[in-house]
């Protein structure tokens, strides 16, 4: 359960102001169809994360205890930091707008998996799927803390925006990663 909450914390409350997010708000600007967003948002995030715990999991196996155990710490604290800075989202990488709604799911999908990579949440799975020898549960935990920060950007869109005071969030967010770093120092 340990594994889960954490997956889930950590990822739901870095993903506020990020630019998947983003990415998120202006699908909706744009596509105008909300639940093929939500599910083309939901599979390119548990594939990504997927991959990404997963090739945590496999650098665990290769690192010995006290090198993973630093590793991790220092990866945990750097994404603390990390999220300290707002993210943009260039204009220049708009989709045009598509007509049917297995088009705009396949927007979604790609659009989302690809502005995942390399993205803080995405290295935070992968730091996740290291510390936690429980890979499906950080899998199912980060989805979810996508999920928690995606769907409602996709249902309310700007208005959210507008409404959540993103440098405040990205200071939640540095505690969490940067708690979870002495934790992972401490244990």
């Amino acid at each position: 359960m340990e594994t889960f909450l954490t997956a889930t914390a950590l990822v739901a409350v870095a993903e506020i102001g990020d630019k998947t997010q983003l990415l998120s708000f202006m699908l909706a600007a744009r596509l105008k169809h909300r639940a093929a967003i939500i599910w083309g948002i939901f599979i390119a995030t548990l594939l990504n994360h997927a991959l990404a715990a997963a090739a945590g999991a496999w650098v665990a196996q290769w690192l010995p205890g006290d090198w993973l155990k630093w590793t991790l710490a220092g990866s945990f604290l750097a994404f603390g930091l990390w999220a300290l800075r707002p993210d943009t989202l260039d204009e220049d990488t708009a989709t045009p707008p598509a007509q049917t709604a297995w088009r705009i799911f396949l927007i979604a999908l790609v659009a989302f998996f690809l502005a995942e990579i390399g993205d803080k949440t995405q290295f935070a799975t992968v730091a996740l799927g290291a510390r936690f020898d429980a890979l499906s549960w950080v899998v199912v935990g980060t989805t979810l803390g996508m999920m928690i920060a995606n769907v409602p950007a996709v249902m309310v869109g700007e208005r959210l925006a507008e409404r959540l005071p993103g440098h405040i969030m990205r200071r939640v967010a540095a505690a969490g990663f940067i708690l979870t770093a002495a934790i992972t120092a401490i244990n």
